[in-house]
């Protein structure tokens, strides 16, 4: 089953996807392995797969683990990829995901940050910033680090992977207008983002304070080596607690600010551009109602 994934994996790489793309593919399939092995008694290959299997796994999913249609979808997804794969490398003669369909759900808008949640959110950033300045001037360049980096998390829409590789070369800044640049974007794709003025603040209110480095967001101490992105979820984690949002991470921060180009009436080609996506399909996500959406649609039935 090893030398099965890792030939499995060299291929994905071939295919210049992500690293949590393929990262993804392989936890998926590790699941559906260890349910292969419990149920059938033998080590997973390629050739074993049938299509018993791959019906028993999706009742597994949605029957035992109650597992919601868009992680169903992902798993079946991912093994779909591997038996395809292995057929056209011949392990197999046939395909056993071929005629397996996938669970039907209601589509529903990714998590985002309402109104009422980035105001908190703002409250938060401003009420550390100045707790900083007051009474703990030593961290006071971290915590301005902190919240430029989340505001431009939250202008911009950019994947945490390519914030945390920008440059200060990727930023074009004057006063009235700025950009940046990103330059390995998802499928090592460009793209040219402006800043609005928040963003442009933010920004300058960072490189007010920041020590020298080629990296825009960086450790404060040592050597001014690159955030990791565990850092950076840290960060949120730490503003989410602080104004009491349920989550926040970076691709809430993405989410949110297509949202909120999209409540402003921008039409999807542009929210695509701004993005990053290379189909319309994947940007339509934010015209679909939230949870938080349908819960507000009930809770006004309610009070009317």
């Amino acid at each position: 089953m090893k030398n099965l994934l890792t030939n499995f994996q060299n291929y994905l790489d071939d295919l210049d996807l992500s690293p949590l793309t393929i990262k993804g593919y392989l936890s998926d399939l590790h699941h559906f392995s260890r349910w292969f092995e419990q149920t059938n008694g033998e080590t997973l290959t390629a050739q074993r797969i049938t299509p018993t299997d791959v019906k028993e796994y999706k009742h597994f999913l949605l029957a035992v683990e109650r597992r919601k249609a868009g992680t169903v979808n992902r798993r079946l997804a991912a093994l779909t990829a591997l038996c395809k794969w292995a057929r056209q490398t011949k392990l197999i003669t046939s395909d056993p995901t071929e005629n397996i369909k996938g669970v039907a759900g209601v589509a529903r808008g990714p998590k985002w940050l309402d109104k009422h949640e980035q105001h908190r959110l703002l409250r938060a950033i401003e009420n550390d910033l100045e707790l900083a300045k007051q009474k703990y001037p030593k961290r006071w360049v971290t915590r301005r680090r902190d919240a430029s980096l989340v505001l431009f998390l939250l202008h911009t829409g950019l994947r945490l992977s390519e914030a945390v590789e920008l440059r200060m070369e990727d930023i074009q800044l004057s006063e009235r207008k700025g950009t940046v640049s990103v330059q390995n974007g998802k499928g090592n794709k460009q793209r040219c983002v402006p800043l609005n003025s928040d963003a442009r603040k933010a920004l300058r209110d960072w490189f007010e304070v920041r020590p020298g480095s080629d990296h825009l967001w960086m450790t404060v101490e040592g050597e001014h080596e690159s955030l990791s992105g565990r850092t950076v979820q840290r960060i949120l984690q730490r503003y989410a607690k602080a104004a009491q949002i349920e989550e926040l991470t970076p691709h809430v921060c993405r989410h949110t600010f297509a949202k909120n180009l999209v409540d402003n009436e921008v039409g999807l080609e542009k929210v695509a551009a701004l993005l990053g996506h290379s189909s319309l399909n994947t940007t339509r996500i934010y015209i679909a109602p939230s949870e938080r959406d349908l819960e507000l649609a009930v809770e006004y039935l309610i009070t009317q």
